[in-house]
């Protein structure tokens, strides 16, 4: 960091931070705070000619009891009350000429640690002050290396949801974690990744405006399921989301939340997944809000909170409507108290940070200085999307990304004209070099984007787009795009030239320096089918490679896949073991590469620090033959399957049929634990 950058974020930091108080647990500056039997109530809005605070009786009353808030410095407003601990709903109603200040609309706390919501558009919420105590025990974050991340994306009510996960609790924060299930916390311990990382679980506006209703505030034509599943929509940036919670439901008009519960349920799942060395990581989005919702923000102070025009209309760069001004002093502490929040009240590990480059330079640089500063193993990991892509910058900063360069070289950019080596097919600029580059970790040094390789998130499957089972379903041509699935079972399973393309991408991917990442289902090559619902979908029983909206069977796990598909699994689980074997894929340097020159086939093979031989061969029709170092070599994995024991010996040739890979370690260093 140069000298000017570093004084330039220490003058923010300390405006910041200068004439706000202290800080509950010297984290939050706003908010609901109990003290010596009173609670003082704490809100910023500088435009505001009057705020009132709102106690509420009941969860459902639209009015309640006001009381007149007191300005003080800096556009603070605040007010103590007696009895209203534990259990009391509240929210904040503001009068003035502001153009967002509606005296007719109640809105929640922004710093709401707990909301009760309804399952509406407008996302309707009370603010809930709970019970924060929790006994953690010995509980705290888990240490990892970054280069020896192995993260498993999850959605939290998918991975239990559907009946076959056989989950006594499906769909919820406890459904995650309970052992006796097909599903859950049971997986992912099997599958022995060290991370997993949940998409959004901030309080989020699951519910958007009805399809094709004349009377909402905008014409739905694109969702007909009039539901954003994924979550990237927040409302609450402190609490958790409550339809996750055991009370949970999606009924219209029904309230989720009413006691509060999720925010214990979220710290029993962080904790059960510590006790089994998990760290979880965060899918955090504060680079937009929902459209739709009665959002603090909106009736606040747009000018504070978002970026607009000189007309005083929404920026959007997120293509969701709007922008967060993350450069304002009050959107940035937000940011950075919300975090750190999260990281000492839930003792969450790490952050995936949802279109990273719509959040400033200044405010990524003081995410994560602050948040090394209470835990320097902590995770951190950027989309680099967002008005741009930059890579690069993250990396400066110490930030990792995703690799999408990685992504589209070995599996293609998508699967009708852009596909990539796996399928035999140099994609964009690729070529053996580009392999080379990415196996090593993307370096800068070698024209890469990242100065360290555990900056490099090597993926082949997220969320977004085709999963990569139907990615080589469509780009091998078992599958058309514009096919309509009749056996879901069927299409899910994976052999023949499905199954030696899914074995060949997962090992590219765990032979590959960088931090690792996979997607749930990735191991058995989900597949995601629309499905049958009572939902006005013109597309149901095609191939969904945005199902964003659909909390139903389209996204839900079938556990009975993975038993259709264990031959691939296992595939997986072995990779996954050879890697953390031999540190040599996750901790070797450039140098330790001696590459074979294979003139201008389709395919790549090296030796590692003198004891790992590695070869793949993209070719789809020609085998490759290799001359292989001095000596005998045992292998750990070929086309046909894992042998932690390396019980099969090979020496001076081999050849390697199309598609597919190899692992071979030198006589001698053989490790099985």
């Amino acid at each position: 960091m140069n000298i000017l950058k570093a004084v330039l974020i220490a003058t923010v930091y300390i405006t910041l931070f200068t004439g706000v108080g202290k800080m509950e647990n010297d984290i939050l500056s706003f908010g609901a705070f109990i003290k010596n039997g009173e609670t003082e109530f704490r809100l910023m809005a500088p435009k505001a000619d009057m705020v009132f605070l709102v106690i509420f009786q009941k969860y459902d009353d639209e009015t309640g009891t006001e009381y007149p808030m007191n300005k003080t410095t800096k556009g603070i407003w605040s007010c103590f009350l007696k009895n209203t601990g534990i259990g009391t709903l509240y929210g904040y109603r503001l009068k003035g000429n502001y153009l967002g200040n509606d005296p007719n609309v109640i809105v929640a706390d922004p710093y709401s640690k707990a909301a009760v919501t309804q399952n509406s558009y407008r996302h309707v919420a009370k603010s809930l002050i709970v019970d924060n105590n929790y006994n953690w025990g010995d509980d705290s974050w888990v240490t990892i290396d970054q280069n020896d991340l192995i993260i498993y994306e999850i959605h939290i009510r998918d991975m239990t949801a559907h009946s076959s996960s056989g989950s006594s609790i499906p769909g919820t924060y406890r459904g995650l974690i309970d052992p006796e299930q097909k599903g859950g916390i049971a997986h992912i311990k099997e599958m022995g990744v060290n991370a997993v990382q949940i998409l959004p679980a901030q309080d989020f506006a699951n519910v958007e405006v009805p399809y094709k209703d004349k009377s909402a505030p905008i014409y739905n034509t694109w969702n007909p399921y009039a539901r954003n599943h994924w979550g990237y929509m927040t409302t609450f940036f402190f609490a958790p989301e409550t339809y996750y919670g055991t009370d949970g439901a999606n009924t219209p008009g029904v309230w989720n939340g009413i006691d509060g519960r999720a925010v214990t349920e979220f710290k029993d799942m962080v904790k059960a997944f510590h006790r089994e060395n998990i760290a979880v990581i965060m899918d955090v989005v504060y680079n937009h809000v929902s459209n739709y919702d009665y959002h603090p923000f909106k009736y606040i102070d747009r000018e504070m909170y978002f970026r607009l025009n000189p007309k005083g209309n929404y920026v959007a760069h997120s293509g969701c409507g709007n922008d967060t001004k993350t450069e304002h002093s009050a959107m940035r502490k937000l940011i950075l108290e919300s975090v750190k929040y999260w990281m000492t009240e839930y003792h969450v590990d790490g952050f995936r940070f949802d279109l990273g480059n719509l959040i400033d330079p200044v405010t990524r640089e003081l995410i994560i200085s602050e948040l090394k500063t209470l835990n320097p193993n902590v995770i951190i990991l950027a989309e680099p999307w967002g008005n741009g892509y930059d890579p690069a910058g993250f990396s400066e900063m110490g930030w990792a990304s995703f690799n999408d360069q990685f992504r589209n070289g070995v599996k293609g950019q998508n699967p009708i004209d852009g596909l990539g080596f796996i399928f035999g097919s140099w994609q964009g600029n690729n070529s053996q070099k580009s392999l080379q580059r990415y196996v090593t970790g993307s370096l800068t040094q070698s024209g890469g984007q990242y100065m360290n390789v555990a900056h490099s998130v090597n993926y082949l499957e997220s969320h977004d787009d085709h999963s990569l089972g139907d990615f080589i379903r469509i780009g091998s041509g078992q599958v058309d795009e514009n096919d309509r699935i009749s056996d879901r079972l069927e299409n899910s399973l994976v052999e023949n030239d499905q199954l030696t393309l899914n074995k060949l991408a997962a090992l590219f991917l765990l032979t590959s320096q960088g931090t690792t990442f996979l997607h749930a289902g990735q191991e058995w090559a989900r597949s995601k089918v629309i499905s049958d619902t009572n939902v006005p979908d013109k597309k149901i029983g095609k191939i969904d490679h945005n199902s964003y909206e659909k909390d139903n069977e389209t996204n839900w796990l079938n556990w009975d896949e993975k038993e259709m598909n264990e031959e691939l699994v296992s595939y997986y689980k072995g990779l996954i073991q050879i890697r953390k074997n031999y540190p040599e894929f996750c901790h070797s340097e450039p140098e330790g590469y001696e590459f074979v020159n294979l003139e201008k086939k389709i395919a790549m093979a090296y030796t590692l620090d003198n004891n790992i031989f590695v070869a793949m061969n993209g070719d789809y029709k020609k085998s490759l033959k290799l001359n292989l170092p001095v000596g005998d070599w045992h292998v750990l994995a070929d086309a046909e399957g894992i042998d932690l024991e390396g019980e099969r010996t090979l020496s001076k040739k081999v050849s390697l049929p199309p598609t597919s890979g190899m692992i071979l370690i030198k006589s001698g260093n053989v490790k099985n634990r």
